[in-house]
């Protein structure tokens, strides 16, 4: 049976059937000493296969929100099963189209700036996703996109930033994701055989590098001045921001 993350329990990943970049982003301490709360915000990958003990674990989580980035076409193809956990599912595509992998090959730093242009063509989903989790009456809840990534990388990246975690310790997060890419990559492969060399072939898609995470948050410095000033531009108040770090956060004890 899948151990759950604790306070005491280092190991953010969750070791599920149908799904391998699954975390909690718990544990992370801001930089006045407060910590994210545990068992409360998940980021991941695709949920539509999940097994039957993988619903089990999804139960005793308590799961109550899933924010799925997808594409309308992805999310077409299959969702976290809904139908098993009684969750809030609400589809927030932070791209309209999954890009052509040719663009990574031609383009250089095409993963990188795709995060940034994120932030200005899904502007009215990342604003809906923020207020979804910090709400309490929606946690814990599960960001996903694909591979756990990218889209999700992006939002996470953003509570991080609110929820004032260090710089590196984003960036470390994000680069988490590059111990299991082999393992998407085989599961894509079962998947879409037809595509076995394009799959493959494209270093750079599956690429968690922490280089590409530090261009995304200097670009939102130069651009905005910080996280919290792109996410005031876009409609959130501060009254919102401080909900979502009471929300999310354990206090350090005086």
């Amino acid at each position: 049976m899948t151990s759950l993350p604790t306070s005491s329990n280092n190991d953010r990943r969750l070791a599920l059937d149908g799904a391998v970049n699954f975390r909690d982003i718990g544990g992370y301490e801001t930089e006045s000493g407060a910590t994210i709360k545990w068992q409360t915000l998940y980021r991941a990958d695709g949920l539509s296969n999940l097994s039957e003990a993988d619903i089990d674990v999804m139960r005793r989580l308590g799961i109550s929100s899933v924010l799925d980035l997808r594409t309308t076409l992805e999310f077409e193809g299959g969702t976290f099963p809904v139908e098993h956990v009684a969750v809030e599912l609400h589809h927030l595509p932070l791209m309209n189209d999954v890009p052509d992998p040719e663009a990574f090959k031609t383009i250089p730093g095409f993963l990188a700036t795709s995060y940034v242009e994120m932030l200005e063509s899904a502007s009215t989903e990342i604003a809906k996703g923020l207020r979804i989790v910090l709400d309490p009456a929606n946690l814990p809840a599960i960001v996903h996109c694909s591979v756990g990534k990218d889209r999700t990388g992006v939002l996470t990246a953003l509570i991080l930033g609110l929820l004032e975690i260090p710089r590196s310790v984003i960036i470390d997060d994000y680069a988490l994701s590059a111990d299991v890419m082999h393992h998407v990559r085989d599961r894509l492969v079962a998947r879409y055989p037809e595509a076995t060399d394009l799959i493959e072939n494209a270093d750079e898609i599956f690429s968690a590098a922490p280089r590409n995470m530090e261009f995304f948050l200097d670009a939102v410095t130069e651009k905005w001045g910080s996280i919290e000033a792109y996410v005031l531009s876009i409609g959130l108040s501060t009254e919102e921001i401080a909900h979502l770090r009471s929300a999310l956060l354990d206090q350090p004890t005086p």
